[in-house]
This record gives structure tokens, C-alpha cells and sequence, in this order.
């Protein structure tokens, strides 16, 4: 049975029509082979009112999986985490510091991860090898974790 999934690119540039969304479909198509099924996609530009925002509506009644990519730099508009934070109930700490030691470049993502009632909410970069590389370092615990979140107890 695939688990359901959201991805939310934050991009100020390619909600304005600038660029494309290479990341969040970069992050769909790898959601996709790890089994999950993305319901939905969204682009909104950088910001704590405009992430925060969609992050509230995106895990509303929702269980399963949300990921953000973009803005976990440190360019001043880079405010994914702190939006990411202002929506969390509890933090998984554990799951970006698995993300950051993946990569070379892993320590200068300053991501989050988290939940929201039955979400699990997680921090990517805005590369899509990042994201990528990213959400395949975790992948092997996104199951067991979403199961607890549901109320099971796997162990």
C-alpha cells in the first residue's frame, strides 16, 4: 500500500514564473520509486508567512509525509526552518542531522524535520540532487516512523 505524500517547493523565482520547478519534481519522481503516492505539489516564494502558511493547510487532516524543499541556506531569504518551526508540534532532530551527514555538503543545510498531529514533516534542500540525496538518507526509517505517527506500535 503506498503511503500518501505532499511536497512543497519554496522558491521565490519559480513561483514567479522565473524558472522551473526542477527540486520538487525531482523530489516527486524519488517519493514515487520509494512507494509513496504524491497528492500534491506546491510552489510558494520564500518567507515565514507564505511557507508557514502552506505548511499549515498541507498537514490539516492529513497523515503522511510532507516535504519542503529550497530555502534551507544561508541566503537571507533562506527562512524554511523558521517557518518550518513555527507549524511543528514536536522535532525530529534526529532525521535532518542523518540528512546532513549524507552529503559534503549536508553541513550547510540548516533543515528541520517534525510532526503535525499524524504528518511528518521534513526539511530538503533546494538542489535536486540534494533533496534527493536528502531524502534517500533517511528512507529506511520513513515507514516505521509514519507507522508510529498512525498509532502503531510496530515494536
Amino acid at each position: 500500500m503506498a503511503r500518501d505524500a505532499k511536497v512543497l517547493t519554496v522558491s521565490t523565482t519559480a513561483f514567479a514564473g522565473q524558472r522551473q520547478d526542477r527540486s520538487g519534481v525531482a523530489v516527486a519522481d524519488a517519493l514515487g520509486r520509494l512507494g509513496f503516492a504524491v497528492v500534491e505539489r506546491r510552489v510558494v516564494p520564500d518567507g515565514l508567512a507564505p511557507v508557514s502558511g502552506a505548511l499549515a493547510e498541507l498537514v490539516d487532516g492529513f497523515a503522511g509525509l510532507v516535504v519542503t524543499t529550497g530555502g534551507t541556506g544561508f541566503s537571507p531569504s533562506d527562512v524554511t526552518p523558521e517557518a518550518t518551526l513555527l507549524v511543528l508540534e514536536r522535532e525530529a532532530r534526529g532525521l535532518p542531522e542523518a540528512m546532513r551527514a549524507a552529503s559534503p555538503l549536508g553541513p550547510l543545510s540548516r533543515g528541520v524535520a517534525g510532526t503535525v498531529g499524524a504528518s511528518l514533516v521534513m526539511n530538503l534542500p533546494g538542489s535536486p540532487a540534494g533533496a534527493v540525496e536528502s531524502l534517500e538518507a533517511i528512507s529506511g526509517v520513513l515507514d516505521h516512523a509514519l507507522d508510529l505517527l498512525a498509532g502503531g506500535k510496530p515494536h
